[in-house]
């Protein structure tokens, strides 16, 4: 039995007694009695304020429970959210503008040597060179949900992430012909870094940027409304910016 129980019982037992003493009351009751009665009713009365007070504490801890029953199912229901929103493309970090080369070999005794030597090394140059090019974070969940539905259109969560992933991929690739040994490249390379190179302004200078030609180039991706609208998210979600000038709009990486 709890104390609340123990008092309401004891306090039915008073109440009882005094009814009792009530009911003799009507005919001559000693001076002793009187007192005695009088002893009661004021304990009752001292019963029923430990009574409230009890009552007051009980209602104070039953809202403490409620608050956090509410706070442990809120929390509850974040996680499971979070469970069923895995992103299926995680984030990754690479420090900007760096590119990590491994200390030169040993010199080498014979040609068969040194041409193997080169190509290791340009196997590490390649591998380095993708790990070290900046690249967009894929859009996560929550950012996607607080996208406005107009700029959102009909393009899923999915959707825009597929673009993240093939924008990186024009980026590694133009930025490879862009540190590429002059000495190795082809007719082809030398082209298209002539052209990277006179579409760079000041305000691009140390900046990672694609323009829509790049995207045609090395990537799948169809250049039409459907991607200006793409885009137009990843400027909101902050990982893009424009710098238009030269009859040209350049998509610098945040």
């Amino acid at each position: 039995m709890s104390d609340l129980e123990g008092i309401s019982c004891h306090i039915d037992d008073r109440i009882s007694s005094v009814q009792r003493m009530l009911y003799l009351s009507i005919a001559e009751v000693p001076q002793q009695k009187m007192k005695k009665l009088a002893e009661d009713l004021d304990a009752l009365e001292r019963l029923l304020m430990e009574y409230e007070k009890n009552v007051d504490q009980h209602k104070a801890q039953l809202d403490q429970l409620k608050a956090l029953d509410e706070f442990f199912t809120n929390n509850l229901k974040r996680l499971q959210h979070l469970k069923n929103n895995v992103p299926a493309h995680m984030p990754s970090t690479c420090p900007q503008n760096e590119i990590h080369l491994e200390p030169p070999l040993e010199p080498v005794s014979n040609k068969s040597q040194a041409a193997g030597v080169e190509s290791t090394q340009q196997e590490i140059v390649k591998t380095d060179l993708k790990k070290c090019v900046k690249e967009i974070l894929p859009i996560t969940v929550g950012e996607f949900e607080n996208i406005p539905p107009y700029m959102k259109g009909r393009v899923s969560y999915h959707q825009i992430n597929s673009a993240v992933e093939n924008i990186n991929a024009a980026v590694v690739a133009k930025y490879k012909i862009v540190h590429q040994p002059v000495k190795t490249r082809s007719n082809r390379a030398r082209n298209l870094y002539q052209r990277f190179k006179d579409q760079e302004t000041k305000e691009t200078k140390g900046q990672y940027f694609v323009v829509e030609e790049d995207l045609r180039q090395f990537t799948q991706m169809r250049v039409d409304k459907r991607l200006q609208g793409i885009l137009n998210m990843l400027r909101h979600c902050q990982r893009l910016r424009e710098l238009r000038g030269g009859g040209l709009t350049r998509y610098v990486l945040l």
